[in-house]
């Protein structure tokens, strides 16, 4: 299971541009089963991701793909972690 951090490195004038686009892409690994939860940090400096794809390569191709990283508008930060307990409702983050 990966924490997808997103940090913009633009203002949000330019972020904003792609926005549409970059929600079109989440709903997609959505569909897919590949991500779990997102949304923006507090203040917007970025968002967080939470994946469930099984490999660091894996993750790193579908990352390619989001309009934020084609148009150099964020840097990800990729961590790692194996849940090792959660909530009732998230029982099934437990492998």
């Amino acid at each position: 299971m990966f924490i997808i951090n997103l940090t913009y490195m633009v203002e949000l004038k330019k972020v904003d541009q792609f926005l549409n686009d970059h929600v079109e892409f989440l709903n997609e690994q959505y569909s897919l089963g590949n991500f779990l939860a997102s949304g923006r940090k507090v203040p917007r400096t970025g968002g967080i991701i939470l994946s469930n794809v099984p490999s660091k390569s894996e993750l790193e191709n579908i990352i390619s793909k989001d309009p934020f990283h084609k148009n150099e508008l964020a840097n990800y930060e990729l961590i790692e972690f194996i849940p090792s307990k959660t909530s009732e409702a998230l029982q099934f983050l437990i492998k």
